[in-house]
């Protein structure tokens, strides 16, 4: 979406999915985006607007649209909408696969509770970027249904991630973060999906975007943000972006969230 047709964007992500919101203004005949695919679900919700897909060989109408990973498809949008990318391999990630049904895109029911949700965050003051992030795990708890309560993180794992606030862009090897939990590297890896989710290397990834998404948006340029975050330069952060979610890092620019 270019800058001139859209405004009030906003771009937050945390671990293991992302919410992007925007308010596209009218553009006639001229709402179609470039096809693209992207590693992530996708979820396409109208927040008062229109959010239509078009695949290959066919339009899908909104108000709710869930996209496979990897599918090739295309924005029609105008008005306010909402993009929320789930990790595939993230446990969001596997009950929106079972969603899915083994198509791949699939209409879900409207709902009026999400435009309400969302409506949220086009709030006067706009709200932190923490808040857009709790109406994202919202919208998500509301299609996924609720869950029982998660017991309290195992210590062990708590140690590792405390370990790791403290550590910023630097890396972190599975090996040292097994040897923080007192745990072999297999065992490690087991209980850290089982604990958090997601496999360690994609909860790095996503810790890795979520800074450099969080240095964009207080005004550092790609390059900049891609080292504080680890990457090795600005063009590992966009191809690792692209892959994502489908758009250049330069999309970072139109939207600018706060952490």
């Amino acid at each position: 979406m270019a800058t001139k047709v859209t405004r009030d964007g906003r771009i937050v992500l945390w671990e293991g999915a992302s919410l992007w919101t925007f308010d596209v203004l009218p553009q006639g005949e001229q709402r179609v985006n470039r096809m693209h695919t992207h590693h992530a679900f996708q979820l396409t919700l109208s927040a008062g607007g229109i959010a239509n897909i078009r695949t290959p060989d066919s339009l899908i109408e909104g108000p709710v649209i869930l996209i496979g990973p990897d599918v090739p498809h295309a924005i029609e949008p105008e008005g306010r909408i909402a993009l929320l990318f789930v990790e595939p391999e993230s446990r969001a990630g596997a009950r929106l696969r079972h969603l899915l049904g083994g198509v791949p895109i699939a209409r879900l029911a409207p709902d009026p509770r999400f435009e309400q949700v969302l409506a949220r965050v086009w709030d006067a003051p706009a709200p932190l970027g923490a808040d857009v992030a709790g109406i994202g795990q919202e919208i998500l708890q509301h299609i996924l249904g609720h869950e029982e309560a998660e017991a309290a993180l195992d210590p062990r794992i708590l140690r590792v991630l405390h370990w790791m606030e403290g550590r910023d862009g630097e890396s972190a090897a599975l090996a040292e973060a097994a040897r923080i939990a007192c745990l072999s590297p297999s065992r490690f890896s087991h209980l850290f999906v089982e604990q958090v989710g997601l496999p360690f290397r994609t909860f790095l990834l996503w810790r890795r975007l979520m800074r450099a998404v969080a240095q964009v948006s207080r005004g550092d340029s790609l390059t900049a943000a891609a080292h504080q975050a680890g990457f090795a330069d600005s063009a590992h952060f966009s191809r690792t972006f692209h892959r994502m979610f489908g758009l250049p890092a330069a999309a970072l620019e139109l939207a600018r969230s706060d952490a």
